[in-house]
Parts: structure tokens; sequence; C-alpha cells
């Protein structure tokens, strides 16, 4: 409990930050029309092959004993796979709704 609350006190303007996007990222996208909310999640959802590097990265500089750190970053180069092909996969399909048959 006291490294929990050393770790707050010492990176309280972080957490700050995080819980001030948050807010602010709802705020922004309940706002958003439902015509463009398909095409904000499909590019949403390309924006996490940032994940993916960010993740091969990461498991580039682990060392090969922590399985815990390369188990994490299997699993975020998977979902983050994953997510960029489902958002190409939506946009591909809104895009097809709107070609002349």
């Amino acid at each position: 409990m006291e490294q929990i609350l050393s770790f707050i006190s010492t990176h309280r303007e972080m957490i700050y930050f995080i819980i001030l996007a948050v807010f602010v990222g709802v705020e922004v996208i309940g706002h958003v029309p439902s015509v463009l909310h398909t095409p904000l999640m499909s590019g949403a959802n390309a924006i996490h092959g940032v994940v993916v590097v960010g993740a091969i990265i990461v498991m580039l500089d682990t060392d090969a004993s922590n399985y815990v750190s390369l188990t994490l970053g299997t699993v975020a180069v998977i979902l983050g796979t994953l997510n960029v092909v489902g958002g190409f996969v939506v946009t591909d399909r809104m895009l097809d709704m709107f070609k002349k048959k």
C-alpha cells in the first residue's frame, strides 16, 4: 500500500493528465454524429498500428528470461494487429457502400 501511495504522489501530474484525457476523449467521441462515427472509429483502429510497433520495440529490448513482458508484448502485438485489420475491413466495407453498381 505504501508503494502505491508513493507512486501516486510521485506521478500526480501524469495521473491528472490521463484522467483529463479520458474525460476529453469521452466528450469528443460522444458528440460525433452517427454518420461520422464509423469512419472515425475505423481511422482510430488503423492508428493502433503505433501500438504494434511500440510492442515490437519493447519486446526487442526485453531480456529473454522476462516471460511476463514477452507475453504482454505478444498479446499487444496480436490485439493491435487485429484492431488494425478490423479498422481497414470496416473502412473497406464502408467505402463499398458508396461505389456505383
